[in-house]
């Protein structure tokens, strides 16, 4: 079936991120070897319910503390979570204007309100060309659900296989599959580039 729609991922996709740079941040601001960051962070049931808007940041900020065994002010907690972005993906975002002028053009991102205020703000320029932003913590679902996808096609009116996505993380990307959703994998930022001439007419 014809592609209709474009459906991109954010992060590693459209915008470059690095947790690397939120633990630095963290470890010297409290003292901390940066290896208890990397050893003991993970995308717990916290850190979903938070990409889900079920929990403020100062909630999991808390939780942060205890898993961390620090203790940071909720500004130092803010400033080095929004250390994760580096550049945008110059060479994705600077197809977007072509593939918006072919294509609806959607983002799919799982994220938590204080990194979507933060590049709303900042990569505003970058975003304009989306018709929507779908963000897990404004809809309350996340991938790898089906119901996130589910949610997206209904909303777009479009048929799965009618539907390009590309997202940097496999089960995403093989979630997408299961459902009909043409869905590639961006195993490096500068593959979208590739992937999106290979499967549109732009």
């Amino acid at each position: 079936m014809e592609i209709k729609a474009v459906l991109l991922d954010l992060g590693n996709v459209v915008l470059g991120v690095d947790f690397r740079r939120v633990f630095k941040y963290w470890s010297e601001v409290s003292s901390t070897p940066l290896n208890i960051f990397h050893t003991h962070w993970s995308i717990d049931k916290p850190y979903e319910s938070h990409e889900k808007g079920q929990i403020d940041f100062e909630t999991y900020s808390h939780h942060l503390s205890t898993t961390f065994d620090i203790t940071l002010t909720l500004d130092q907690w803010i400033t080095g979570w929004n250390q994760l972005w580096t550049q945008p993906v110059m060479s994705t975002v600077n197809l977007l204007p072509r593939i918006a002028e072919n294509y609806q053009l959607y983002a799919l991102t799982n994220t938590n309100r204080i990194h979507a205020d933060f590049f709303k703000r900042e990569y505003c320029s970058e975003l304009s060309n989306f018709n929507h932003l779908f963000i897990s913590n404004e809809i309350g679902l996340r991938k790898p659900e089906p119901e996130c996808f589910e949610f997206v096609c209904e909303y777009i009116d479009l048929q799965p296989s009618q539907v390009l996505f590309l997202d940097d993380t496999k089960m995403h990307v093989l979630a997408a599959q299961t459902l009909g959703i043409l869905a590639q994998q961006v195993e490096k930022p500068q593959d979208g580039e590739q992937i999106l001439n290979d499967f549109l007419e732009i």
